[in-house]
């Protein structure tokens, strides 16, 4: 009996809750069928009332994520958690039905104090320490958490379905990252378009600023100018010792001068300069001196200087000893007095005041090319020359005559390219240079300055000597355009040897050299400086006037003048 004893209590440990003991699988199998039944409990409540049951509801749950999910997964899931749940069921209630035979059963071999046996089970079942007593105590308790636990599952039970290849959250996640990054995309694009667009403001910024600069640097340099000429005087009067400043002066303003010119333009050709004298002949006669560089360029562009019509100048009107036909005209310097001549008749018609006057200067080259009468067509339909109606103008002419072309259209900027434009130093350089230096020295009396810097110990009349110092100081002795001398025949002389003399009559150029017959004998009695001529006037800068240096004027065809020096430079 002791062996039979101990081999049941070894069987049946003595434990409070022999559920804590199972398997997990055993507790899993409880829970579904739990589930079940709660399940079946539900759709009978459901099916009385009319209303979804929390199961029913988990169901609809379950095959919706089924549907989005995949029917397969999902149905061998179900499948295989359903074969699990049977077996586990069927094993633990194999299992309680061993507890219930092993409780209701009696012992084998049981002595007389077998009763005391019986009457101490009797009383341990009382106490509630059998194990049938325990089951009965135990199950509200395990039933309650077996409830719960089956709760949660059916809760749960949509979770465990969503493990899917492809999640709804990865996918809610990649849709995110795909529109930030779009979104990024857009910025960036904004930022470009932006960005660009800033550029093109700073680059129209830039040229307006450009322009602005330019004009400035311009205006400083013709301010610059007009200070040192105003200057000038000054600067001669004061000697050697302030010198230095006139060279400080000008290289700050040939700096200005050298940034502001926008344009250089290309050397003469040697045939050119050849014809010069020439030119400045003809300029001074038909009233338009200072135009010489602006006949030298258009010069250039006709012709080089080649050839027996270097002007170009058979179809003007005032071509009468040749026929009016392209390269008629054998004699080169007849082709240069018509081309000037009728170039004089453009300026003005134009209205051109100075070869500075870009405007007006544009319009009479055009006309020279185009002849005058587009000079009033175009200041009668559009106030003046422009690019786009000298083309205008071609294309009209043309049409009109049923030419394939007429003209150059382009000719103004073909012109200009061997112009220099007069600079805006041309009242110190070339020919202006000589006239400024004389009219630095207005005022001065006595002229022991010059007759004293040409050599002599005592006064002598000093007009030669006054503008052999000026000619000196240009460097034009230094260049052989004017030659040093002190009596004014020597000059006069030298002049006519030369090639350069200009009859009395003509027009002469700013910067000649004028000689004076004061008794009309043939004897040169006195010398000067031409300043300008207006066509009707001449003025001048002289020295030794009543013993001083002073500015005078006399009319074009006055008796006293002998003729003029035309200085080459």
């Amino acid at each position: 009996m002791k062996d039979i004893k101990e081999k049941v209590w070894d069987k049946n440990p003595k434990i409070r809750n022999p559920a804590s003991r199972l398997p997990k699988e055993l507790v899993r199998s409880a829970m579904l069928e739990t589930k079940e039944k709660s399940r079946m409990a539900a759709d009978k409540v459901g099916r009385e009332t009319g209303e979804e049951s929390p199961v029913e509801y988990a169901g609809n749950r379950i095959e919706r994520v089924e549907q989005r999910a995949g029917k397969e997964s999902a149905s061998a899931a179900y499948r295989g958690g359903k074969k699990l749940a049977v077996k586990t069921y069927e094993k633990l209630k194999g299992q309680r039905q061993k507890q219930k035979e092993a409780i209701a059963a009696p012992l084998d071999g049981e002595t007389g104090n077998g009763g005391t046996s019986a009457r101490t089970e009797q009383a341990r079942a009382k106490k509630g320490r059998t194990g049938a007593g325990r089951s009965i105590k135990v199950k509200p308790e395990a039933e309650k958490t077996i409830k719960e636990a089956g709760n949660r599952a059916v809760k749960t039970a949509p979770r465990m379905v969503k493990a899917s290849p492809v999640s709804s959250q990865k996918v809610k996640t990649q849709a995110i990252l795909q529109k930030k990054h779009a979104l990024t995309s857009m910025r960036a694009a904004r930022e470009a378009k932006r960005a660009a667009m800033r550029s093109v403001q700073i680059a129209k910024q830039s040229k307006k600023t450009a322009q602005a600069t330019a004009k400035g640097i311009k205006a400083m340099a013709e301010a610059a100018a007009h200070a040192v000429k105003a200057a000038f005087a000054a600067l001669m009067a004061g000697g050697g010792t302030v010198f230095v400043i006139l060279i400080l002066i000008v290289g700050i303003i040939g700096g200005a001068a050298f940034i502001g010119s926008s344009q250089s333009s290309e050397p003469l050709s040697a045939e050119v300069l050849a014809h010069t004298p020439a030119i400045q002949r003809y300029a001074s006669e038909f009233g338009i001196p200072e135009y010489v560089p602006v006949i030298q360029a258009i010069m250039m562009q006709e012709s080089g200087g080649r050839g027996t019509d270097p002007m170009q100048a058979s179809e003007c009107p005032y071509n009468t000893q040749y026929p009016n036909t392209p390269g008629a005209i054998q004699d080169a310097d007849y082709s240069i007095k018509v081309g000037v001549q009728y170039y004089a008749d453009c300026v003005r018609e134009a209205g051109c005041e100075s070869p500075q006057d870009m405007d007006k200067l544009k319009l009479s080259l055009q006309g020279y090319n185009y002849g005058n009468g587009y000079i009033s067509w175009a200041i009668r339909n559009h106030g003046g020359y422009s690019e786009a109606n000298a083309l205008q103008f071609s294309q009209e002419q043309a049409a009109a005559h049923g030419w394939s072309g007429y003209g150059d259209p382009e000719y103004v900027p073909h012109v200009l390219r061997y112009y220099s434009g007069g600079g805006l130093f041309a009242g110190l350089f070339g020919n202006g240079q000589i006239v400024t230096i004389a009219k630095s020295q207005l005022g001065n009396e006595g002229g022991q300055k010059f007759w004293s810097w040409y050599g002599f110990d005592s006064r002598e009349e000093w007009c030669a000597c006054f503008v052999s110092w000026c000619a000196d100081q240009a460097g034009l002795i230094q260049s052989g355009a004017v030659p040093k001398f002190s009596v004014c025949t020597d000059g006069k002389n030298w002049f006519q040897n030369q090639g350069r003399w200009q009859g009395a009559g003509s027009m002469p150029s700013p910067g000649a050299i004028i000689f004076f017959d004061w008794d009309h004998d043939g004897t040169c009695d006195h010398v000067g400086i031409v300043e300008r001529c207006d066509g009707t006037t001449v003025y001048t800068v002289e020295g030794n006037s009543g013993d001083a240096v002073r500015e005078r004027s006399y009319a074009i065809r006055s008796d006293s003048i002998m003729g003029y020096g035309m200085v080459v430079y």
